[in-house]
């Protein structure tokens, strides 16, 4: 698996990833906001947003500076994850979502495929310097919460979210050990 920033090439491998989540009735995570402009707007304008947030210097006082990337599988070069890397945190991203939103899509789901996700951005933020990345899940997803726990997660709250009005989880990954 390799992580790749999105790109014009992949906009039907995108269409496709993001169509299965409603196909299965997913719920999508760490999809970038793929989902809603694809209702709303286009690929193409998704694209600008996506490189708009990597722009540390403009991005509005109310979120954070981030990087998306599809997670593709090499022999075959199908988008089966996304995730959303958080490059600092502050207000709600802080308390509620932590560091990294991600997703795998539902016909690749047990296959580990998350564990080697969240490993490859944990990589990311020691390259960075971050010695504790927050990663948060729902509070009754099990398997979320032990794809976290087997890269490392310590659980340091249980809590409502009154943003995502959904009782969550936070742990903390403490990296460079």
């Amino acid at each position: 698996m390799k992580l790749v920033f999105p790109r014009i090439e992949y906009k039907e491998k995108a269409i496709d990833y993001i169509n299965e989540f409603y196909e299965y009735g997913s719920v999508i995570n760490g999809a970038g906001g793929l989902d809603h402009y694809l209702k709303e707007s286009t690929y193409e304008d998704w694209l600008e947003n996506v490189i708009s947030y990597i722009d540390i210097a403009n991005t509005a006082d109310f979120d954070v500076p981030r990087i998306t990337y599809f997670c593709v599988r090499e022999e075959d070069d199908r988008i089966i994850g996304m995730i959303n890397l958080r490059l600092t945190l502050k207000n709600f991203k802080k308390k509620d979502a932590g560091h990294i939103g991600y997703s795998v899509r539902p016909t690749e789901r047990r296959k580990h495929y998350a564990t080697d996700i969240l490993s490859e951005a944990l990589k990311i933020y020691d390259r960075m310097g971050i010695e504790e990345v927050f990663v948060s899940c729902e509070r009754d997803n099990v398997a979320s919460a032990g794809v976290i726990m087997k890269c490392g997660g310590v659980l340091k709250d249980e809590f409502f979210s009154e943003v995502y009005e959904k009782d969550l989880k936070m742990f903390v990954i403490k990296q460079g050990k």
